[in-house]
């Protein structure tokens, strides 16, 4: 059998933040949270499903606004954008670029739509809508932190929506996904394939 071999790979420096030396692949959403009378939206790509179940998590820092405010409120949506809706999540980081911004005028200009009951917001014409509960914030990842949130509502656009006798290929070719490539870049994914899933495979 042929030895492994480290002769095609450099070594990082792990004392430094590895991640800007390679490209990765992560989802982009929108975390919706309500800032007293007002809401603040933040686009996120370190976020996941937290296991089969109806719980969802992204990391975050306490020096962000998203952080104070879903430990005040208890409560944050996510809204899966569209590739059409990149210049949106640009927007949407604004409140982050200085000091002396204007974070509620961005929000209101926009399109969004309330959670039902009203106390929080999504991106409108988004693919996927989630309105979490607060379940657990894990800190101590040095400066960031995992938030993680219990699925209290969903909705799925009909576009999106998975059918079984729809040809899978084709439904995602007409309604692509936006991906996020770390770090900078993005892409719109419309051509797939079937994995290969070992025999009587069981998740």
């Amino acid at each position: 059998m042929k030895k492994n071999s480290f002769d095609n790979f450099i070594s990082l420096n792990v004392k430094d933040t590895i991640w800007d030396h390679f490209y990765t692949v992560a989802p982009l959403v929108v975390i919706g949270t309500k800032e007293n009378d007002f809401y603040d939206l933040a686009p996120k790509h370190m976020v996941t499903p937290i296991g089969f179940s109806n719980y969802f998590g992204f990391v975050c820092t306490s020096r962000h606004k998203t952080y104070q405010n879903i430990k005040k409120e208890k409560r944050f949506t996510v809204s899966f954008v569209k590739p059409n809706q990149i210049l949106l999540t640009s927007l949407a980081a604004l409140p982050r670029c200085e000091e002396d911004h204007y974070s509620k005028e961005i929000v209101k200009i926009l399109p969004t739509i309330p959670t039902t009951k009203n106390d929080n917001i999504f991106i409108a014409e988004s693919y996927v809508l989630l309105d979490c509960s607060l379940f657990k914030i894990i800190d101590g990842f040095d400066n960031y932190s995992i938030i993680t949130g219990k699925i209290d509502t969903a909705f799925v656009h009909k576009d999106h929506k998975i059918f079984s006798e729809v040809d899978q290929q084709k439904h995602l070719y007409d309604n692509p996904l936006l991906t996020y490539i770390a770090q900078g870049r993005f892409a719109s994914v419309k051509e797939t394939f079937s994995y290969p899933y070992p025999k009587d495979f069981k998740r």
